[in-house]
């Protein structure tokens, strides 16, 4: 299944991570929405940190309101 096709440049992440699209390729819907699926994951793995971040928090603030009782 073939979309609209858009001309783009080159796109590159800050992470190390390249993706390259050749000047004057042709950017389709398929490959956005490959775009748009990475985005997606890379989301759903910054929510999983979140959470776990907040988890740590929470059992250190536990553990020193244990010390500080003791």
């Amino acid at each position: 299944m073939e979309g609209e096709v858009y001309e783009l440049g080159e796109m590159v992440t800050t992470t190390g991570d390249v993706d390259v699209v050749e000047e004057e390729s042709h950017f389709t819907s398929e490959s956005a929405q490959i775009l748009i699926g990475e985005i997606m994951g890379c989301n759903r793995d910054l929510e999983n940190l979140k959470e776990n971040f907040n988890d740590v928090q929470q059992k250190m603030k536990n553990i020193t309101d244990v010390l500080g009782r003791i």
